[in-house]
């Protein structure tokens, strides 16, 4: 997938949630993830900030859920 490409993000709230799974073990596990992977930071007003997803980022992230779970 071309970067240039990217239409739309997914921010990691609402990837856990659509999971089922915990914010914080999303955030840990996509320490080791670059943009190339999908994830992306977005940053707003006063500070704030919020991971995002592509969806090939949130396929990746899933799989790297899956090699957690296994290891």
């Amino acid at each position: 997938m071309h970067v240039n490409k990217v239409h739309s993000v997914t921010t990691i709230d609402r990837v856990a949630a659509d999971l089922g799974e915990d914010v914080e073990l999303l955030h840990e596990l996509t320490l080791g993830m670059d943009t190339e992977d999908g994830v992306i930071w977005v940053y707003g007003t006063n500070d704030s900030e919020v991971i995002a997803f592509t969806d090939d980022g949130i396929e990746n992230l899933v799989q790297t859920l899956k090699d957690h779970r296994s290891s």
